[in-house]
């Protein structure tokens, strides 16, 4: 089932996410969350910082960390740091980046996952999984598509800066998870949302593999 929310602007959704958010930490104060960088998710983890909530048993296991990158502070750990981690009461052991996949074997690395947050790129790759990535594929290391490359040159001071290879988590542990949240923002992502939810599910749109997601929640805003 596909729970698709259109919002009224950026500040509703985030909003709305973090309600799901926590309501799960209410539930069960040991939950397990995939999250996601990019500028989508900015205003969720704001928004999540300013809430009297209880992370102290929660484990976070990230998408996904450029490899080889020159610049520390355009780390993904750093901005998880800077926009959710250091805000929070949460434990530095229960923080979980794909850094060494000898230390996160592929079944283990996300495991047990109650909400999966992710974002959608623009051309349909979700984490770093690109166009052509197995729906099977796990946590590995992958290279970038120029324009995944040209996307995220806005985070760094030239092009020429902007790593061109990653370790992601895979399509499959992320589809494992008990509950996905898909977040959208900008008239920009209009096409390939459609494409991804109601296009033929093929590896050609990575994230068109979320049509088969029993639990999936949508939400956008232009």
């Amino acid at each position: 089932m596909i729970e698709i929310n259109k919002c009224k602007n950026y500040q509703e959704l985030s909003n709305l996410v973090a309600d799901i958010v926590e309501r799960q930490l209410n539930k069960k104060s040991d939950s397990r969350f995939i999250l996601p960088t990019g500028s989508t998710p900015i205003g969720l983890y704001k928004e999540l910082v300013n809430r009297d909530l209880n992370w102290s048993n929660v484990i976070t296991y990230n998408l996904d960390e450029y490899l080889d990158n020159a610049i520390e502070e355009q780390s993904y750990y750093n901005f998880m740091s800077e926009n959710l981690f250091k805000h929070i009461n949460i434990e530095e052991d229960n923080i979980c980046f794909p850094y060494d996949i000898t230390v996160w074997p592929d079944m283990r690395y996300g495991q047990d996952v109650d909400i999966c947050l992710l974002g959608i790129g623009g051309n349909g790759h979700i984490a770093f999984n690109e166009p052509g990535s197995s729906f099977e594929s796990e946590t590995r290391v992958a290279d970038l598509t120029e324009q995944t490359i040209q996307d995220n040159s806005r985070f760094f001071p030239s092009i020429a800066d902007v790593p061109t290879k990653a370790i992601t988590m895979g399509l499959k542990p992320i589809v494992s998870s008990k509950r996905i949240i898909v977040m959208a923002n900008g008239k920009h992502k209009k096409d390939i949302l459609h494409k991804a939810l109601h296009g033929k599910i093929t590896e050609d749109v990575p994230a068109s593999i979320l049509q088969t997601h029993t639990n999936l929640g949508v939400f956008y805003s232009d």
